[in-house]
């Protein structure tokens, strides 16, 4: 099974000012952050970003903050540490829509207004965060919970201690999330190198 970008929506758990300096291998961990928000603007997938308490700790990094405004991607600020909790699952669902007023059958069917096409789900979630054994655990595992497919990009996520951060691993992968990198999630999305996109992300992640 691979990732198709059509059927993808990104989840970017907490790039925080006051958080990232503590995160092992921070560097890393936001740069390939940075790269997954540019590749979802870019081929046009749907992207979302939740800040932890952010009066504590402050917004996104100013790198990812920026590709978040600019791709006017939609920011949850939470004090639950599953994001869920905080209404994360309703985002990503498409809006429900009702059929308009005046459709009543005993109107002849010229008249009846025809309601709109529903959104189209995306029930994929490619989600990286910190902390990786905390706030990204938790939000991946009710997103799981709440019948989402969830594909974890390991390169992209961060804990205090590597060992919390492969116990999270451990227990996500378990729990039926699917772990990948950066890259895999870049080459699954255009799955050509004729893709109008490539040499875009290719550039990306070079």
């Amino acid at each position: 099974m691979l990732l198709d970008a059509d059927e993808c929506q990104l989840v970017l758990v907490d790039y925080q000012t006051r958080l990232m300096p503590a995160i092992g291998d921070a560097a890393q961990v936001l740069a390939n952050a940075v790269r997954l928000a540019h590749m979802a603007e870019t081929m046009g997938v749907p992207m979302f970003a939740t800040e932890q308490n952010p009066d504590k700790l402050g917004a996104s990094m100013p790198a990812l903050g920026t590709v978040l405004a600019h791709a006017q991607a939609r920011v949850l600020p939470k004090m639950a540490f599953s994001a869920c909790a905080d209404g994360l699952a309703d985002m990503l669902r498409p809006p429900e829509r009702k059929a308009p007023a005046g459709n009543a059958r005993s109107l002849p069917k010229h008249l009846q207004k025809v309601a709109p096409p529903a959104a189209p789900a995306r029930n994929t979630v490619v989600i990286a965060g910190c902390e990786a054994h905390v706030c990204l655990l938790q939000t991946a595992l009710e997103l799981l919970e709440d019948e989402f497919e969830v594909w974890v990009v390991t390169d992209a996520c961060g804990s205090r201690t590597e060992r919390n951060r492969d116990a999270a691993y451990d227990r996500l992968a378990g729990n039926g999330a699917e772990l990948v990198t950066t890259e895999m999630v870049a080459f699954e999305w255009l799955r050509s190198a004729q893709h109008p996109q490539f040499k875009a992300i290719q550039a990306l992640i070079k």
